[in-house]
């Protein structure tokens, strides 16, 4: 059996849900690819030494660079914040070394470009982590929606809603800092409403949007006073090209919303809709139904041999959970390895979305429709 040598780089949340994937992939999905958890790294030998020794990586550095240097690894996973992305990635792609890169790709479209254009001049493999494109449940409202059970599309509605920020005491941290990650809301959830709309309806070519700061100044960890410069909360009307109006919003202010990730979706001959925090369920509605019947009804995605990845875990109504969306998408990455072609979505995905994002900023900042892509 090939082995694909890991070296993970980040130790928090991500590098958690990474690992675990890794580590939980080959018990479920057969492949003739074995992950190898080589190499973890993080700044803080301590607590990165700590977790890989829970998850069972073989070494660890406290460099990227060395890292990237190894020989012993033959692909990168990033689960550091976002403005290491790309310096990580072209050095990484400059070694022959494949890469798997946490979402948003980069700071801006400019730095997604390069990671791009660097991973297609090397020829290596790339991938970009939108989890929630390996829903069994979004799968299917993708087939659905590919057999033509919806129709024409006229709208999309996308938000997610999370509350972690709703204390104005809350701390300082890198994701409210836009040297370190780009945007707030827009990157962190906005990122996957985005990709959700492009991988279900298509391609988005122009925005408007307003984006809000609520608590302008945090304390940081020595207890000073720092302003916040990225946004809490957004909201964009979207055109697609295929001519349906979207909706999308996210927002880390939502009380109560712990992570709402949701869309509707309508079309001329029925409607879909979908909440993560049900994640095992969509909700369809078709008009080719008998009236005296007619309604959304609710659809349990787990049968297996009906249901994408159904067949791999456990049986009918046994749901599943966000870690399964992972080990999902390294089943992916594995099956592209095999077949020798880019795994779905990949740094091409991830340019796509930034564009959007970067549309949606410079929309709010300037009051006006912007058109995606352009300068």
């Amino acid at each position: 059996m090939e082995r694909l040598r890991i070296g993970l780089i980040g130790y928090g949340k991500m590098g958690r849900a990474h690992s675990q994937a890794y580590s939980t992939v080959s018990r479920f999905f057969n492949h003739g690819v074995e992950p190898v958890l080589a190499v973890l790294c993080g700044r803080d030998r301590k607590e990165v030494g700590a977790m890989a020794a829970r998850f069972g990586w073989q070494s660890v550095e406290t460099d990227w660079r060395r890292l990237a240097e190894r020989e012993d690894v033959d692909l990168v996973d990033i689960c550091a914040p976002t403005r290491v992305h790309e310096e990580v990635a072209l050095a990484t792609a400059q070694q022959g070394k494949h890469v798997f890169c946490e979402k948003p790709l980069a700071l801006t479209s400019a730095g997604a470009e390069k990671m791009l254009a660097h991973a297609e001049r090397y020829g290596i493999r790339h991938m970009v982590t939108f989890n929630y494109r390996f829903v069994p449940a979004v799968r299917l409202a993708k087939r659905l929606i590919s057999q033509g059970r919806l129709g024409d599309i006229r709208h999309f509605r996308g938000s997610f809603h999370q509350d972690w920020l709703t204390n104005a005491e809350a701390p300082m941290i890198w994701r409210l800092r836009g040297e370190d990650a780009g945007t707030g809301a827009l990157g962190d959830l906005g990122a996957h409403v985005v990709d959700l709309a492009r991988y279900l309806v298509g391609e988005i070519e122009e925005v408007s949007a307003t984006m809000h700061t609520f608590v302008p100044r945090r304390r940081n960890e020595s207890g000073e006073w720092e302003d916040v410069t990225v946004d809490d909360a957004f909201e964009a009307l979207a055109r697609f090209s295929s001519g349906a109006s979207g909706v999308i919003e996210a927002s880390r202010f939502a009380t109560g919303h712990k992570c709402s990730n949701r869309f509707e979706i309508n079309g001329s001959k029925g409607s879909l809709q979908f909440d993560f925090e049900r994640m095992n369920e969509l909700s369809f509605f078709s008009n080719e139904d008998d009236p005296s019947v007619q309604g959304f009804r609710t659809i349990t995605a787990t049968v297996p041999n009906v249901h994408p990845y159904a067949a791999h875990w456990w049986g009918a109504g046994h749901v599943l959970g966000f870690e399964e969306t992972f080990v999902h998408q390294v089943d992916e990455l594995l099956s592209a390895f095999e077949e020798e072609r880019q795994p779905v979505p990949n740094f091409y995905d991830g340019l796509k979305c930034q564009q959007v994002l970067d549309a949606i900023s410079r929309a709010s900042r300037e009051r006006c429709w912007v058109g995606v892509g352009e300068r």
